[in-house]
């Protein structure tokens, strides 16, 4: 047999195991892994040194298309996404108009095409009475969930009635994903909002208003049976409540939680760390982190949500909420994995093989015979800063600017395409719709 690609002398890292193999690629597929010596190529790829990893997920992004496109659209996002060895993003339907109808729906697949260098799926908006749309996308290619915002943030999808939600969870066999921060405690503490003063964030959108809203969603899901999936979790009651609520719901972290703390993220970047839910005291953080360690947390999530520096930049509270962070999510886990905090099969885990289990992606997440030639490689040892000038989106900065890394992802293979290598873009994008069981 021809291949069209051989990937040699790399390790190959999944959820369960570390191992070394050459990779044998044909028509975007894995066709062969293990000893490839009876194979002939065309071309071949040293792995020497690397770590080779099922590709990347990063399963919460805001690209910003259709509507504010002048800070980020799904061109530029995917830039971003490749240059931190993502290789397929779930992304945001909070657009301006929202996606709420299958005809835009269809509108942003079409807008898609040819113009991403990851592959892609996107979340379809709830609304309060849209279940007969929510009906018509659900089993699409390139439709991963349904998205319901219980608070309001960024857009004007809003789902508050819990009443409502309900309807929505016993409409759908589709995953729904959900900003978990409740609407009437958020109006109640505007009170605490104070002008010029971004440390206000966390006390105006504070623990509770978070807990109280995930209380419900975990009542609502045990009583209907309902698979739900709860994004950015922030708190340390939150922790211990969905850890024993695993039967129906799952969650999601990001790695600025991880990462960042009250007050001192507050005075060190002002309004850049500002996001909903808020970064917070260092309380949270430990659970947070203590849950990573554990194993106790489903996926990794980036919340990529750029923002121009001149609108960042606004007085609090008229500045916007959310950071990038699609590029540099890998290399944050990396990291711990640098620090003996998780292992590089966690990273897999978090990053690929719990996303393609929870949302039942199709042919992504393993290195084995039949799946997508989809790879994140990966160089532990190498050491370096994040900058705003590696920043490939549009908004060009970071709040990890000047942080020093071990762990790099250094390569990205997209259905056997190279696209992102020796620290560059290459070739055209080719990203495709994901498809689901």
């Amino acid at each position: 047999m021809i291949v069209d690609l051989i990937i040699k002398n790399g390790t190959c890292a999944t959820h369960e195991k570390t191992f070394k193999a050459d990779i044998a690629v044909k028509k975007g597929k894995i066709v062969k892994v293990g000893n490839l010596e009876k194979l002939k190529t065309k071309k071949t790829i040293n792995a020497k040194g690397l770590h080779i990893l099922p590709g990347a997920f990063d399963t919460q992004v805001h690209f910003r298309e259709p509507g504010q496109e002048y800070k980020e659209d799904l061109n530029s996002g995917s830039r971003s996404a490749v240059a931190g060895g993502i290789t397929t993003v779930f992304d945001m339907p909070n657009n301006n108009p929202s996606i709420s109808t299958k005809k835009l729906f269809k509108k942003k697949l079409s807008n898609a095409k040819n113009r991403m260098f990851c592959n892609y799926a996107f979340y379809f908006g709830a609304e309060k009475d849209n279940r007969v749309e929510i009906k018509k996308v659900e089993k699409e290619d390139g439709c991963c969930g349904i998205k319901v915002f219980v608070g309001i943030s960024t857009g004007t999808l809003l789902v508050e009635n819990y009443d409502d939600i309900k309807k929505i969870m016993k409409s759908t066999k589709k995953m729904i994903s959900f900003h978990s921060e409740d609407q009437g405690e958020l109006d109640k503490r505007k009170k605490f909002i104070k002008r010029g003063d971004p440390k206000s964030h966390p006390i105006w959108r504070n623990e509770s208003v978070c807990l109280k809203c995930t209380k419900q969603l975990v009542k609502l899901a045990n009583a209907t049976k309902k698979n739900i999936h709860i994004l950015h979790i922030t708190t340390a009651e939150e922790i211990e409540l969905l850890n024993k609520n695993k039967k129906f719901i799952s969650y999601e972290v990001t790695p600025q939680h991880l990462v960042l703390s009250s007050p001192s993220c507050y005075n060190k970047l002002g309004t850049l760390a500002q996001m909903n839910p808020a970064i917070r005291s260092s309380r949270h953080q430990n659970r947070l982190r203590k849950a990573l360690k554990n194993n106790e947390i489903d996926i990794i999530g980036s919340d990529h949500a750029p923002h121009t520096l001149s609108e960042k930049k606004q007085r609090y509270p008229d500045s916007p909420s959310g950071m990038p962070g699609v590029q540099t999510l890998m290399p944050l886990l990396l990291n711990e994995v640098s620090k003996k905090t998780i292992s590089i099969n966690n990273v897999v885990e978090l990053t690929s093989f719990n996303p393609i289990k929870r949302f039942k992606v199709k042919d992504k997440g393993l290195i084995k015979e039949g799946y997508d030639a989809d790879f994140t490689f990966v160089d532990l040892s190498k050491t370096k800063k994040i900058s705003n000038k590696l920043i490939q989106s549009k908004c060009g900065w970071t709040p990890f600017h000047g942080m020093k890394i071990k762990g790099w992802p250094v390569g990205t293979m997209i259905n056997g395409n190279r696209v992102f290598w020796n620290e560059k873009i290459i070739g055209k994008p080719t990203g495709k719709p994901v498809k689901f069981n």
